[in-house]
């Protein structure tokens, strides 16, 4: 399949996006929050801990946000207006994250749940950005390549990174220098391969204007639930998705930080992070071609069952050959299993609600990533290791593949 301009602009707004994933919530930021937190007397399993409440508690603002949000970006040329204005939220805060002194860990947590807000509501309006580029046809490899690029996109945004951190800033920067000008290059990033969707991406389906959107959009949440009860797939799909992408994205978010509790020395974590990009690529295309082969259904399941396993083998993780093991897990099914969520449920919906449809389902991924850090972090607290953390996760991938079994399969396409 060719993709079109319109669709490559919405591609590239994944790998614009790709470079905060990576350097903020995923490689440096989350180093960087530990040494400065235990360096101001914070244990280290407390930093875990409030890593994870940290990313609770930003998901659970997007939660509530996110119903309102989508049926408001239903009216014709709301949709890019919003995203716009979540985009420079997110774009500044990840800025500000480079001029907060090392004593104050606690300010430096709070404007990364900013940022973290802004980068996930922005993700509620370039999601449901799909229906108005690719048809049912199109979506599984459309949704694919998006999540693919994006694992691009964060391997060359990381490879910037790793020039300045082996560099130490070309010489003239400290370890805590190199964190900090890493936050400038992930906002740089943003703003640079954000333009192609500025310029190309239209919206495309959209409901009736009114007087008052706000008002009417307030309304219309409330119409999202009396859509939902009356299409079956979506309702079970959403259950089903509240807990297996909550696993997904917890293990994204704590990954490092349960990396360092074993004792992988920062320089490890950087390769083997850098290693799950490359791998996630190829595999987030592999994972659109099975669901075209087969379904989207098939491969989802596919998905989920990877990542059961991985949270079980988490109990073992004791070396680095260990937590090379799981990363390259993740990395073949973490884009794979996201992607083909997403077409699914853009299959499924009706186009011209789509941002309404799209914002039940963020309301329910995000609200559901308020439950995993919130385990981990509680686990990791009472028994003091975090893989023991990490494994009881698997509880939100068997309850979502068992719900998700469950799904009426409606036609060979969905």
């Amino acid at each position: 399949m060719k993709l079109n301009k319109q669709q490559w602009g919405w591609v590239f707004y994944d790998w614009a996006n790709s470079g905060y994933g990576i350097i903020v919530t995923t490689a440096v930021l989350p180093i960087y929050f530990k040494s400065i937190a235990q360096g101001n007397g914070v244990s280290a399993a407390n930093a875990t801990a409030f890593w994870g409440y940290a990313n609770s508690f930003g998901t659970l603002l997007v939660s509530l946000l996110a119903p309102f949000l989508g049926a408001l970006a239903d009216y014709p040329r709301y949709k890019k207006r919003l995203l716009n204005v979540f985009c420079w939220i997110g774009i500044l805060a990840t800025v500000a994250l480079a001029l907060v002194p090392s004593s104050q860990w606690q300010t430096l947590i709070s404007i990364y749940v900013l940022s973290a807000i802004g980068y996930s509501a922005a993700n509620l309006f370039y999601d449901s950005f799909l229906t108005d580029v690719a048809d049912n046809t199109q979506m599984n490899q459309v949704s694919s390549v998006g999540y693919g690029f994006g694992y691009l996109g964060g391997v060359m945004a990381f490879i910037l990174f790793l020039v300045l951190q082996l560099t130490n800033g070309f010489g003239m920067l400290s370890s805590y220098g190199v964190a900090r000008w890493s936050f400038i290059v992930a906002a740089v990033w943003w703003i640079i391969f954000y333009i192609p969707l500025q310029k190309n991406v239209q919206q495309k389906y959209s409901v009736q204007p009114t007087s008052n959107p706000v008002t009417g959009s307030l309304k219309r949440v409330f119409e999202t639930l009396k859509h939902i009860s009356k299409y079956k797939q979506v309702a079970w799909f959403l259950v089903a998705y509240f807990f297996y992408i909550d696993g997904v994205d917890t293990i994204f978010t704590m990954a490092t930080s349960i990396g360092m509790d074993i004792g992988i020395d920062t320089t490890m974590l950087m390769i083997v992070l850098l290693a799950v990009q490359l791998i996630a690529f190829p595999f987030s295309l592999l994972f659109g071609w099975v669901a075209d082969k087969t379904s989207t259904r098939t491969g989802i399941i596919i998905g989920i069952i990877v990542y059961f396993v991985i949270c079980l083998y988490a109990l073992r993780l004791k070396t680095v050959t260990d937590f090379w093991v799981l990363a390259i897990l993740v990395g073949t099914s973490q884009g794979g299993l996201q992607a083909l969520s997403r077409a699914y449920f853009g299959k499924i919906i009706p186009k011209e609600s789509g941002s309404e449809f799209f914002g039940f389902y963020n309301i329910l991924g995000k609200f559901s990533a308020v439950l995993g850090p919130l385990i981990v972090a509680v686990i990791t607290q009472m028994t003091g290791k975090s893989t023991i953390g990490a494994a009881s996760l698997s509880i939100l991938f068997l309850i979502g593949l068992l719900i998700f079994l469950a799904v009426p399969r409606f036609s060979k396409q969905s």
